[in-house]
């Protein structure tokens, strides 16, 4: 008759007073068998702690690279949307002394935008350049300027316009003739 285990230990211990049959062929044989208990050690512990804690840094410094990235793409598109608004309004306006006197813009956001413009007569006649500068408060603050070559009759001299002309003229017979 086989004894009975009432529970994992008494089940143990069944087990360990099983003889077993010898089988390195020594003639000797171990009457029980001994539970194995393998763990890990400290040092094992303490450096996979480490390996996972390098991980979860790097991981997270990374996520947080992403997430910057996406707020600066962000921001230089907002900003690049203003810049073409103030272009758009600077290129639409007509009177020369108005686009000088330069403008104030509201964006979303509570965000204003302050252009001023420059206008200087180039080598041809009715062409102009004009220096745009803007700057934006807070909370995204910027600062941009360019330069636009505009044709713009209406803002010409006529005096001015007829020498820019003779002398447009004068430089292409010059250089057809060399």
């Amino acid at each position: 008759m086989k004894p009975r285990a009432s529970s994992q230990s008494d089940a143990l211990q069944v087990v360990a007073q099983v003889p077993l049959r010898d089988v390195s062929g020594t003639g000797t044989c171990p009457t029980t068998i001994r539970p194995s208990l393998r763990a890990f050690t400290l040092v094992e512990v303490l450096v996979s702690l480490a390996i996972f804690a390098l991980a979860a840094v790097a991981l997270s410094a990374a996520y947080l690279n992403v997430l910057n990235g996406y707020q600066n793409r962000d921001r230089e598109r907002a900003i690049g949307e203003a810049w073409a608004l103030v272009r758009i309004t600077a290129l639409n306006e007509g009177d020369r002394e108005e686009l000088e006197a330069g403008g104030n813009l509201e964006l979303p956001g509570n965000q204003r935008v302050t252009w001023s413009a420059r206008v200087e007569p180039a080598l041809l006649a009715d062409l102009f350049s004009i220096e745009l500068s803007a700057r934006a408060s807070a909370p995204n603050e910027w600062e941009r300027t360019t330069r636009i070559m505009v044709l713009r009759p209406q803002w010409s001299d006529p005096a001015d316009r007829d020498r820019l002309r003779d002398d447009s003229r004068r430089r292409l017979e010059r250089s057809r003739q060399e």
